[in-house]
């Protein structure tokens, strides 16, 4: 039995792709779900897992729609390797039930880990880069450092609510009480 599994990162993204590409290849049942790969539990993937029998061939869009580790997709392969099951993957051309297939399987693994990593490595070297100029990563703040003052002053007086404070900034009560925490932070 031909046994497909679809997966997108986000709510937003759309399976559309994948789904057409397995029902192409003749897939009787598909799996999906929109999650990311990072969230350990992925609901549909053990459901997929566990409807598998012997003899039947696991597809998928592309390897990276599976898992995002070398370590995951070797795992998973020789998990469905004991279950007496092959993988496909349609994009890349890989079909674990042949010796030319297993070879390119780890080939295309690899490589997809690789840029991962080249990826995290060059976003990493660019914060450094804009720390080192000044410029600092994330949301921008709210509150200018003279707003940060005027609050400390008028939450040191308890007759003054954070909720009250809060409105009056426009910002949260949890920005509020992060705001007074500084200065204990600083003083520790």
């Amino acid at each position: 039995m031909k046994i497909g599994y679809a997966r997108t990162s986000t709510i937003d993204q759309n399976l559309d792709l994948q789904l057409d590409a397995l029902t192409q290849v003749g897939c009787e049942k598909v799996y999906q779900e929109k999650i990311s790969s990072v969230n350990d539990h992925r609901s549909e993937l053990e459901n997929c897992l566990k409807a598998l029998r012997e003899g039947d061939t696991l597809y998928i869009w592309r390897l990276d729609r599976l898992g995002r580790s070398l370590k995951e997709l070797i795992s998973l392969v020789n998990q469905l390797q004991d279950m007496g099951c092959e993988l496909v993957s349609i994009k890349e051309n890989i079909d674990t039930s042949t010796p030319t297939g297993k070879l390119a399987f780890h080939l295309f693994a690899s490589l997809a880990e690789f840029e991962r990593e080249l990826i995290r490595e060059r976003t990493q070297a660019g914060l450094l880069s804009a720390r080192a100029r000044g410029r600092m990563g994330g949301r921008p703040q709210k509150l200018t450092e003279t707003e940060k003052v005027m609050i400390r002053q008028l939450m040191s007086d308890r007759s003054n609510s954070p909720t009250d404070i809060a409105k009056r900034f426009g910002v949260s009560r949890a920005t509020i009480y992060s705001v007074t925490k500084e200065v204990e932070m600083a003083k520790s």
